[in-house]
């Protein structure tokens, strides 16, 4: 897929993951929707970019909140032709304990979020997407889910949150399948420990040792590395049904 002169929708854009994939597609050319619940840095980073960006408030698992997003951009030059989403929440908690079993809500919530919601961005991105016109090759679009080692290497008190990374690495190949005749892929990432706004609460000796436990190279993974992997994918035609971890070869301990 051609990035130049395209239409991309990045949900949870306004920071970390999303917001260095944002600044990667538009240092590349594309128009750009920015989806988020922050409206502050939403707005702060369209205003920034410029024209060819804006900003749209969206709950990722708000059907209607991403059908308006996700028509703005269909509307961009080029059509919707990129979508990424890396919209999660996390919660720690252990399937029982000493304090009961697991709370039932927050479970949902990491579900409803994590998974429903990049179900919800891909299921609409991708509709908008089957009225593109074909490029040569026949490809309509591509979509690029975020998952994470924790469907794989899920440590404790991670229950939630690896089930639903779990379920969106299982949603990838049958989306591709589903969607191949249309000319539209799909893949997902899945980072491992990454320099985001959810580890930079954490003390700095904390975040050196969470980087020192990767095998190579021995840091945190830094977002512009997860946007390089995204603009890869959608460039490769070639990548389709994958789920790619990027991790240093890092395989989580049970805590």
């Amino acid at each position: 897929m051609q990035i130049e002169r395209s239409g991309a929708l990045i949900a949870g854009g306004a920071s970390g993951l999303g917001e260095a994939t944002v600044r990667a597609l538009h240092a590349r050319g594309a128009s750009i929707v920015i989806a988020d619940l922050n409206e502050d840095k939403g707005q702060a980073l369209a205003s920034e970019l410029g024209s060819e960006a804006q900003f749209i408030r969206a709950d990722v698992s708000d059907p209607d909140q991403v059908q308006e997003a996700v028509a703005v951009a269909a509307a961009l030059p080029g059509g919707l032709r990129i979508s990424v989403c890396c919209a999660g929440i996390g919660w720690a908690e252990k399937t029982a304990g000493s304090r009961g079993p697991h709370s039932i809500q927050p479970f949902e919530t990491v579900i409803r979020v994590n998974l429903i919601g990049t179900f919800n961005v891909l299921r609409l991105a991708a509709a908008a997407m089957l009225a593109n016109e074909p490029a040569p090759s026949g490809e309509r679009g591509v979509c690029v889910n975020t998952a994470s080692v924790a469907a794989f290497d899920g440590q404790i008190g991670q229950v939630s949150y690896s089930a639903s990374k779990g379920g969106i690495v299982g949603m990838t190949l049958p989306a591709a399948r589903d969607l191949a005749g249309n000319g539209i892929r799909v893949c997902t990432i899945a980072p491992g420990t990454f320099d985001t706004p959810l580890l930079g609460a954490l003390p700095e000796d904390k975040r050196e040792a969470l980087g020192r436990a990767i095998p190579f190279p021995p840091r945190l993974g830094r977002p512009d590395e997860y946007a390089a992997l995204a603009l890869h994918i959608v460039e490769n035609e070639m990548l389709n049904g994958e789920v790619i971890r990027l991790d240093g070869a890092l395989r989580m301990p049970p805590r």
